[in-house]
């Protein structure tokens, strides 16, 4: 980095002092300057808010939304915003990304130690399809930049390389492994119905005082096609807030992409998050990365 003058560092250090909330000393407040040069990002300070921001505009698609050509300003800007939070540092950000980008990046992510907290669209009819995956984090300033830099390095990593689509030529029809063998696994029974062989686990919650379960939507599920060496599992956890990063890692651990995260219902106690995804691989290493992930849920 270039050294600043004596002006420019005086005015960052006016910006440092603007961060640190009443009660803090300049010590503890936030370095715009080290956030950028961790993240690889350059950021825009709110003084109001305490809130210092970096970007990563996302030029490089080229997405049209029903026919309108997209650019960054009309949603395709990734970001990361850092403010004080007590005695810790907390980051939040939502980063747009290909599908072919989604599971390195969210790997990524989970890996430096941030939490990943939705993966969803916020378009119809876009071509390519763009998603948008949130991520947040408490902790030091030093190791939150440093995640989120790991965050977006990965982004443009495969940017560049970009990464195949897990294909497989599987027709249901066919399928010919020992369902059997799945159960043994997870450890419950399924139905093979048209050559998918479907795993439901309920679980329970209330909406007001009415108690409600699996055949209203409280479930996790599995479905499986396609032969001993080669299957695809599709499905969806239904997850305790608490629970969410645990199977997350547990999934991308075992090679499952992770294709949506969001809620179900609104007002439901306690509150379920639930997780949508798609593997390709042996059925029993599909089925024992399943089982993975339920095993970090309580009551599994």
């Amino acid at each position: 980095m270039q050294s600043r003058s004596p002006l420019s560092a005086a005015a960052l250090v006016c910006a440092v002092l603007w961060l640190a909330p009443a009660g803090f000393a300049a010590d503890v407040a936030l370095d715009p300057a080290r956030i950028e040069q961790l993240t690889g990002l350059k950021g825009t300070l709110n003084q109001k808010e305490g809130v210092f921001k970096v970007s990563f505009p996302r030029k490089d698609i080229q997405a049209t939304v029903a026919g309108v050509r997209m650019i960054p300003d009309l949603g395709l800007t990734a970001w990361a915003a850092f403010t004080r939070a007590g005695d810790h540092t907390m980051v939040m950000g939502d980063v747009v990304l290909l599908e072919n980008e989604v599971n390195p990046v969210m790997s990524a992510a989970l890996d430096s130690g941030l939490e990943v907290t939705a993966l969803h669209n916020h378009f119809l009819w876009d071509s390519p399809r763009v998603m948008f995956m949130h991520i947040g984090g408490m902790g030091d300033q030093e190791t939150l930049a440093r995640a989120v830099g790991r965050v977006f390095g990965k982004l443009k990593e495969v940017i560049q390389t970009k990464p195949s689509m897990p294909a497989a030529n599987i027709d249901p029809a066919k399928t010919s492994f020992d369902p059997e063998d799945i159960e043994q696994i997870l450890g419950a029974a399924g139905v093979l119905n048209n050559g998918v062989y479907k795993v439901v686990l309920g679980r329970t919650a209330k909406m007001g005082e009415h108690e409600i379960g699996k055949e209203m939507g409280i479930n996790t599920w599995a479905a499986f096609a396609g032969s001993e060496q080669l299957a695809v599992v599709d499905g969806d956890f239904a997850m305790l807030e608490n629970e969410v990063q645990g199977v997350l890692k547990a999934l991308r651990g075992a090679g499952i992409n992770i294709v949506a995260i969001h809620n179900h219902m609104i007002g439901e106690s306690p509150r379920y998050v639930f997780l949508h995804y798609w593997g390709v691989g042996p059925v029993g290493d599909l089925a024992k990365g399943l089982k993975a992930a339920l095993a970090t849920q309580a009551g599994h």
